[in-house]
């Protein structure tokens, strides 16, 4: 392969802010994202914006709907969610066993239809239903066997479909069955998957939330594998200031501003390193 990887990752909405944020403010410092890059990857809330921004929203547009309260997500996760969620994913050592256990208890727990997930990720990605013309793609783990797959614009998916089973977050939604299997959360096993840009010889990444719950890689070891095997790779996630701001709760849609400014605000400061390498 030749050319650029946007890796857009996932976050919830509070991480999702934050990618807005990071998205604006290299937009601002004059990095074209969109159209600088071949292909955009794009998993769980890097899903719902990856597909918004190959759709023709600037990022500007994408954050300041975050400042103004636009795009919000009613996610209420319990302390029984979480316990659920933290017992099934780290119940294991083995990678596989842990993203299986997963996908049981994702199965198993009594979440509601999934015309909730569609419905939600309709709202957020608006008028955008098409697949881009350009190359977008978009991670989902399959449910049934734990391996994170691709859809794009010859998957024969939609990109409602797409989006909504990269954005079906374990024990919280249920999994969503498209083409005939049900799917989960794109970021179950790898919360960006830099895996997927394997061959691109420049990658900017960017991650929310660095690691994924359990004996996964993080989205750095991923990106250390990608520089060894030839690429320029970049990997933006939140500095401790941005942390501090975005919580523990990543859906806690009272910290969703504050996110994106920090987001916007630390990328002005990396603006210049990141450029080195999507422009050089």
């Amino acid at each position: 392969m030749s050319g650029t990887a946007l890796v857009l990752g996932g976050g919830g909405p509070v991480g999702g802010a934050w990618l807005t944020g990071v998205l604006a403010g290299l937009a601002e410092a004059g990095i074209d994202l969109d159209d600088g890059a071949d292909v955009v990857i794009g998993t769980s809330a890097g899903a719902v914006f990856g597909s918004r921004l190959r759709s023709g929203a600037p990022a500007a547009e994408l954050y300041e709907r975050q400042l103004s309260g636009a795009d919000a997500v009613r996610l209420p996760v319990t302390v029984r969610q979480t316990a659920r969620f933290l017992w099934a994913a780290l119940g294991s050592r083995d990678p596989q066993r842990s993203v299986e256990r997963l996908a049981r208890a994702a199965s198993d727990a009594r979440t509601g239809p999934q015309s909730n997930v569609f419905d939600t990720i309709g709202g957020l990605l608006g008028d955008v239903r098409a697949w881009p013309e350009r190359e977008l793609r978009i991670a989902a783990v399959d449910a049934q066997n734990g391996r994170t797959e691709v859809f794009d614009s010859r998957s024969g998916a939609t990109l409602l479909e797409a989006v909504a089973a990269s954005c079906a977050v374990p024990v919280v939604w249920p999994p969503v069955t498209v083409r005939g299997r049900r799917w989960m959360d794109g970021g179950s096993r790898s919360t960006a998957n830099l895996q997927l840009a394997r061959g691109y010889p420049r990658v900017l990444a960017v991650a929310p939330v660095p690691r994924a719950v359990g004996p996964h890689p993080s989205a750095s070891q991923q990106a250390a594998e990608l520089s060894d095997a030839g690429a320029r790779v970049v990997l933006l996630s939140p500095d401790r200031t941005a942390r501090r701001v975005m919580g523990r709760n990543m859906a806690d849609d009272a910290r969703r501003a504050a996110a994106a400014r920090a987001g916007y605000a630390q990328a002005r400061g990396l603006a210049p390193s990141v450029a080195a390498v999507w422009q050089g």
